[in-house]
């Protein structure tokens, strides 16, 4: 069964890729086509009644309960509960995605399945509930259509396209049940399917045998049809709507051939096809045309437009949504666009007249000026928001409340208005997505500066314009005059329209200007600028932090947790700390506190440097954890991603003996019968050793084309290594070609090594050599296992979600990082035990940045 699973979502995932392709293409034509069916919408709204506008929402409120109840029931039938709200979230998602889908409405039904996983529903069960679903949502849709067309037929009222419609869906649904009654039945279809795939076997004993519900089967049709009455409700309140008298029987034809063309459709859930049939019918009904058209857009609006909507906000409102994450920002960018190009195209005579019964002119202008100038600084901050400054998010909200009133002060425009207060409301609700500090020590200097320059330029401007000669600028200016002129210039309007005559002027003015633009300069930059926290750690801290690994240590890497590139954040709760780095705003962990070994422990201590991180405005993540102790991320509501695997060699059982071990064994006496040979050096080691050992190094570094690397791991370090034990391989002039550091780990009977590098001509195996000779060491002092180190990127064998097929995908196929599957493979000719290694972080978002943080961090 596991292996017709993986079978099934490793085909899957190329045609949804394929799909998701098809679906931006035809998402593009869509809206295109339907900008002009939304702007009737509109229109029909300013004219209906709003208290039956109300009662249609409502009945869309009770379509979308009924819609998530079907689920519900579709689920119990294969035997399974799934909870209603995930039921109702599962419709919104796929309604959504099936507009953008060839056969939408059944093509839809394979995608966002991973939150019914999550609650243990198999894969197997969840695929034919969701068939059940779409099953007897065609039947519903013949129950109800079926008496209504034979009484159209023989009332001769049955037009040939509705034949046809209602032909189509027969044939199809004839089909459908044909197939699923051989298939439950073990008929020929059985037969035929599981010559291809024996493992239908067990997914029939899984979806037929096990827990098949007849009754609950029933309680799914009888909601679907319940559903079909809830369309003809909407049909009847639209008539109400519009003021026309209404009639059930038109309510009732005319949902019913909507239905029809909307299943049989291919493409775009049946988009113009269903706005010319309802209209044709209700028209053979005495409605006139524009009545007709009116009454199917407000049926649209209900049935079609508000599920739409409500699926757009399940995507964006879900937690971890990158769409989420960016989505404010591309809403101020797009306002700041809005509000320039408000400004430069003219504005409505009407509007500006009645607006001049209210406002002075220069009030409107300067709204002109100051919208344009909000647009400018809009576009600007959005780039910030996407870092999520919360400082950002303050500008974003003050310059849309602005924009609001500019756009109605300037010329009652509403409709720019409406944006910016969507805008606001946006900004609102993801209001905790922002958290990156500002410097406030920055600020307070860059706001005292611009208040002391502002007040020079006050008494420099207003004396200026006071006492200048009338030459420079054909005006006497009065002392109110030059107040007004010298703010007006300082933050860039020039609403008055003064005019410099000569040069002195124009210099007098430049001035201003440049004052204005220094001072506002300023202070954007030290507002938006990002606090950088201290990176300087005292010797206290130090010996601290090496005291607590001490106590507690119990990981191979807890040595490179006191590393001189770490900084610490220590619990005041509880005995323990965090090792991490800064990079691009993030704080990133190496694997997770030192202390005790004790769940809840942790979860305090991860709690108390969560709000650290957040007060200080950086983004957690934690690099390295090991797949045991992920429990305390996953209470927090972290995501997590395999980032390779850790290979742990049992020295106990590990033996050069055997078949298995034929090449190694042959790769030793190789190098050996060159005359080569193994040392150890046992700390402290001298000088001339690691002089030898650092010329070793540097050309290793030089072939390989390779930087010195930290965090994880260590660098060449002459201190730390004079102090370490060293493994070399020498050859008869006792020249090194090859060694490795042994380094302190603190799993009880481990034992690990560090860096291990070579010459350009050491000799084939040189390495194995070293591990060998590594092994023997570890035995004689009685270690019972030996750390191998991480193999990154590897140890993926089915991808839970896109981030994982794309580091699979990019392990296996791409030749960059072709290096990785050598050093897996070197590792696995020890045959080691793999352990699981995870990076943690909080949103889908983080993991378009975490990998430049996290190279950044690794550099010394």
């Amino acid at each position: 069964m596991n292996r017709f699973r993986e079978k099934f979502r490793n085909n899957t995932f190329y045609w949804k890729e394929i799909l998701g392709f098809l679906f931006i293409l035809l998402a593009i034509y869509f809206i295109k086509h339907e900008h002009g069916e939304l702007r009737d919408v509109g229109v029909t709204l300013h004219s209906s009644n709003w208290q039956y506008l109300i009662l249609g929402i409502l009945f869309t409120i009770v379509y979308l309960l009924l819609q998530a109840t079907m689920y519900v029931y579709s689920f119990k039938t294969v035997g399974t509960n799934v909870p209603f709200f995930l039921s109702l979230k599962l419709f919104l998602k796929r309604n959504l995605i099936s507009i953008f889908l060839p056969g939408g409405g059944v093509t839809s039904l394979a995608f966002f399945t991973k939150e019914i996983e999550n609650n243990n529903v198999s894969h197997t069960k969840i695929n034919f509930a969701s068939y059940i679903y779409g099953f007897i949502g065609i039947l519903s849709v013949l129950i109800v259509a079926l008496p209504v067309l034979i009484y159209l037929f023989l009332n001769h009222k049955l037009a040939g396209n509705e034949i046809g419609a209602f032909s189509g869906l027969a044939a199809l649904l004839l089909i459908l049940g044909g197939s699923t009654y051989s298939f439950m039945k073990k008929g020929w279809l059985y037969k035929l399917a599981l010559k291809y795939s024996p493992e239908l076997e067990v997914m029939w004993q899984e979806t037929v045998l096990e827990h098949f519900s007849k009754s609950n089967l029933f309680n799914t049709i009888f909601i679907s049809v319940l559903i079909e009455f809830v369309g003809i409700v909407h049909l009847y309140v639209a008539m109400l709507a519009i003021g026309v008298t209404p009639n059930l029987e038109a309510a009732i034809v005319g949902y019913i051939i909507a239905t029809l063309f909307l299943i049989i459709s291919p493409f775009l859930r049946g988009m113009g096809a269903i706005e010319i049939s309802v209209t044709f019918i209700l028209s053979r009904y005495g409605y006139t045309p524009a009545q007709a058209l009116s009454i199917t857009l407000l049926y649209r609006l209900f049935e079609f437009w508000l599920p739409l909507l409500a699926g757009t906000l399940i995507f964006l409102l879900t937690k971890g949504n990158v769409l989420l994450r960016i989505f404010p920002a591309i809403l101020i960018f797009a306002l700041g666009i809005v509000n320039i190009i408000s400004v430069l195209t003219p504005a409505l005579k009407d509007r500006v007249h009645l607006l001049k019964n209210w406002l002075p002119m220069d009030t409107i202008n300067a709204s002109n000026y100051l919208v344009l100038i909000f647009g400018l600084l809009l576009i600007i901050t959005s780039t910030f928001l996407l870092k999520g400054l919360k400082n950002a998010w303050y500008f974003a909200v003050v310059l849309s409340v602005l924009s609001l009133f500019g756009h109605l002060t300037k010329a009652i425009d509403y409709e720019e208005a409406i944006i910016a207060f969507s805008v606001l409301v946006a900004l609102m609700l993801t209001k905790e997505q922002y958290y990156i500090i500002g410097n406030r020590k920055l600020q307070n200097i860059s706001l005292q500066t611009t208040l002391f320059t502002f007040l020079s330029v006050v008494i420099y401007g207003v004396i200026g314009f006071y006492f200048l000669d009338k030459k420079h600028f054909g005006i006497d200016f009065s002392l109110q005059q030059s107040i007004l002129s010298t703010f007006d210039n300082f933050i860039l309007l020039n609403a008055e329209g003064i005019t410099p005559h000569t040069k002195f002027a124009h210099f007098f003015l430049d001035s201003i200007n440049l004052l204005g633009v220094a001072a506002i300069t300023l202070v954007c930059y030290a507002f938006l600028r990002p606090f950088i926290l201290s990176t300087k750690i005292d010797e206290n801290e130090y010996r601290k932090a090496q005291q607590l690994i001490f106590k507690f240590g119990d990981s191979a890497v807890d040595y490179f947790k006191t590393y001189s590139d770490k900084l610490f954040f220590f619990s005041l709760k509880h005995e323990g700390f965090v090792a991490y780095r800064i990079a691009n705003g993030f704080a990133i962990v190496l694997e997770e506190p030192v202390c005790e070994n004790n769940s809840d422990i942790k979860t305090s201590i991860l709690n108390e440097f969560e709000r650290f991180c957040k007060t200080n405005g950086l983004k957690p993540a934690y690099y390295r954890v090991d797949e045991l102790h992920l429990g305390p991320f996953q209470s927090l509501g972290k995501k997590s991603l395999l980032i390779g695997q850790e290979a742990i060699l049992d020295l106990e059982a590990f033996t050069l003996e055997g078949k298995a071990r034929k090449s190694l064994r042959n790769a030793v006496n190789s190098v050996l019968n060159k005359g080569y040979k193994t040392t150890i050096y046992e700390a402290p080691v001298k000088d001339g050793v690691l002089q030898k050992l650092k010329l070793v190094s540097d050309e290793w570094l030089e072939t390989m084309e390779r930087e010195e690397l930290i965090f994880s791991q260590g660098m060449f370090d002459w201190d730390e290594l004079k102090n370490q034990t060293i493994i070399t391989l020498e050859n008869s002039e006792e020249k090194v070609v090859a060694f490795l550091n042994i380094i302190p780990d603190y799993v009880k009977g481990e034992a690990t090594y560090d860096l291990i590098r070579k010459t350009n001509d050491a000799p084939g195996g040189n390495m194995d050599v070293l591990i060998i000779e590594l092994i023997n060491y570890c035995k004689s002092k009685q270690y019972s296992s030996l750390n191998l180190g991480l193999a990154p990127m590897s140890g993926i064998e089915k991808a839970k979600d896109l981030p994982e097929q794309t580091i699979k995908f990019a392990y296996e196929k791409i030749q960059q990082f072709r290096q990785y599957k050598g050093l897996r493979d070197f590792k696995e000719k020890f045959d080691p035990m793999w352990k699981d290694k995870y990076l943690v972080y909080e949103h889908s978002y983080d993991l378009l940045q975490l990998p430049r943080a996290l190279s950044k961090v690794m550099k010394p």
